[in-house]
């Protein structure tokens, strides 16, 4: 078996003691960034290892490569690798988010060019109303070989600056409505959005439940948002790289697959003035 973007918890369960899978807890609050360590202490799926967005799933900044810019693809894989990641293995990701961090995993390991990974759908939430097993122990894995090949799937701001009238470019933001007008931003020091950019919200692919809504509503909400672009054509931005990945999970999800990601986002963008924004009162 081979899953490239959901998985069921019924379907984790029965592979929980499977030697060729690996489970990664990936909370993660941004206002309090040891809550997911704590919340991993206190109780994760039985064998999974954890890994933080900041120390593990992100690179360093230096105030003009956005929050959370990406790691290095080596350094990443040699994390990976000391879990028992090997080219052969099946990741499954999950997180308490609807799959908002889990879903940067997911993209991280399919850039790295790894598509035996999928997002753990309800993720611990469903798990637990499901009546499932916590663990507090500490998983152990003799560590493997996991040889990577990034693909060419990252936008740079400069690219993006340069493309920003062209029509054969689309760019969707992940963020809230709110945030992307401008208003009630309160991570990052300007309010606003990429001009030309159209508005996604990634918790608008999740139903009530916090499970990824029915495919064919996925496909139906992204070929009208679409319009006359492929998905070829889409580059996915959000605050910081992160819950794009969440919609571009969901427009693979869809059979919408081939946009890429605008790693910087905004908190990127708007470290310098003299990019152009886009407000609501513009």
């Amino acid at each position: 078996m081979s899953l490239s973007t959901l998985v069921s918890s019924s379907v984790l369960a029965e592979h929980l003691n499977d030697s060729g899978w690996r489970v990664f807890d990936c909370r993660h609050q941004l206002s309090d960034v040891d809550a997911g360590a704590r919340a991993y202490a206190s109780g994760h799926l039985p064998g999974a290892f954890f890994l933080h967005l900041e120390h593990d799933l992100s690179g360093p900044t230096n105030g003009h490569n956005g929050r959370h810019p990406l790691p290095a693809p080596r350094v990443l894989a040699d994390k990976l690798a000391a879990a028992g990641v090997c080219a052969a293995t099946q990741v499954v990701a999950y997180d308490d988010a609807g799959g908002m961090i889990a879903g940067r995993l997911w993209w991280l390991l399919r850039w790295l060019g790894h598509d035996r990974v999928a997002v753990l759908d309800g993720g611990i939430d469903r798990w637990l109303a499901e009546g499932r097993p916590l663990s507090t122990d500490s998983p152990k894995s003799a560590a493997s070989i996991f040889e990577v090949a990034p693909r060419d799937w990252v936008v740079s701001s400069d690219r993006l600056l340069a493309d920003l009238h062209d029509h054969r470019v689309c760019l969707i933001d992940a963020r809230s409505p709110d945030r992307f007008r401008g208003e009630n931003e309160t991570l990052d020091p300007v309010g606003g959005h990429i001009p030309g950019a159209r508005n996604r919200f990634f918790r608008d692919n999740l139903d009530t439940d916090g499970c990824f809504r029915p495919v064919a509503e996925l496909r139906r909400d992204f070929l009208a948002l679409l319009a006359d672009c492929s998905p070829q054509q889409v580059v996915m931005s959000c605050g910081s790289g992160v819950t794009a990945c969440h919609n571009l999970l969901a427009m693979e999800l869809a059979g919408l697959p081939g946009a890429r990601l605008y790693a910087g986002s905004w908190s990127e963008w708007c470290s310098d003035p003299a990019r152009p924004v886009t407000r609501q009162a513009d």
